[in-house]
């Protein structure tokens, strides 16, 4: 540690590694491990850039870098894609940053600079921080653009909680079942995972989604990432799970004619466990307004989280 933190002071000194007057790149992987190890102590509200952080420690595929307002002693966190990648300033889904600060209030000093945030693209900003939302409320007036908040709930399975946040784990609130879901008729869906040609189906049902920047991310996403399908009769997806950049389950559907069967509540038991099994975190996020899918987590024995999920979709003027 003591050698981590004399080449960052040498790498410091010699103004290489200066982004702004407020924020720098962490560079090796010494301290990204570091960095992961730090942002574990911040859980749950640290989730999404602790997932990200994580997922660059197991081989990066997006790309993404790390600016700190200082180390090792970090209070605010900014995971942003390189510069090279954010080609297509209308591509929010590639223009996306995740940001967790110890003091929310004061992040808008850091958020402001440019060489943190490029606000004069679309973009998205992704935290499990609500107290983030008055600095980009504040940054929208000053910067000009509309901001579209959307908060959800926040999820853990049991195992996660288990390894990361034991203290979150509330056997109270668990039900009485078993947490597996219903056998499935295993003649008629054989499991599978996608490939980047069943990305317009996964398109289509994404609630996010629906375009052609939504598809390329997906298509993206299910080539660097595990991924979980079944397959029906005809041998196309009926339903299925990805994960994203950011190590969290998402863009789960099935197609209208197969739903009310718990397919989707077998992919996503199946996704976790075998995330769970690699040693990844396993969470995901469920709109307030969507009991069904609340009561598959709660039955699979995803646990809510004190802080919810969060997102801002940010559109210049």
């Amino acid at each position: 540690m003591c050698n981590v933190l004399l080449q960052w002071s040498q790498f410091q000194n010699r103004k290489l590694a200066k982004v702004s007057a407020m924020m720098f790149p962490l560079q090796g992987a010494q301290m990204l491990q570091m960095l992961e190890t730090y942002l574990r102590k911040s859980l749950p509200e640290s989730l999404k850039v602790y997932g990200t952080v994580f997922h660059m420690n197991q081989g990066n595929p997006f790309k993404l870098k790390v600016l700190v307002d200082k180390w090792p002693d970090c209070n605010t966190v900014v995971v942003r894609p390189q510069e090279q990648e954010m080609i297509d300033d209308f591509d929010h889904y590639t223009n996306t940053y995740q940001i967790y600060s110890k003091n929310p209030e004061n992040s808008q000093d850091f958020l402001s600079s440019p060489e943190v945030i490029n606000w004069k693209q679309h973009l998205q900003i992704q935290s499990s921080q609500s107290s983030l939302n008055e600095a980009i409320q504040n940054l929208a007036v000053v910067k000009s653009f509309k901001v579209e908040q959307t908060q959800r709930f926040l999820y853990m399975t049991t195992e996660t909680i288990k390894k990361l946040v034991p203290s979150l784990l509330d056997v109270k609130n668990l039900p009485p079942n078993s947490g597996k879901p219903k056998a499935i008729n295993q003649e008629m869906f054989k499991l599978s995972s996608l490939d980047v040609t069943h990305a317009a189906l996964v398109n289509k049902f994404w609630h996010f989604g629906g375009n052609e920047r939504s598809q390329r991310f997906i298509e993206r996403c299910i080539r660097n990432f595990p991924s979980v399908a079944l397959l029906g009769p005809e041998g196309t997806p009926v339903s299925w799970g990805l994960m994203d950049q950011t190590g969290e389950m998402r863009m789960g559907g099935t197609v209208p004619e197969y739903r009310a069967q718990g397919l989707i509540t077998y992919v996503a038991y199946t996704q976790s466990q075998a995330l769970e099994k690699l040693g990844f975190p396993a969470y995901a996020h469920a709109d307030k307004n969507n009991k069904i899918v609340q009561k598959m987590f709660y039955n699979l024995h995803y646990l809510p989280m004190p802080c919810d999920w969060i997102q801002w979709h940010c559109v210049p003027l």
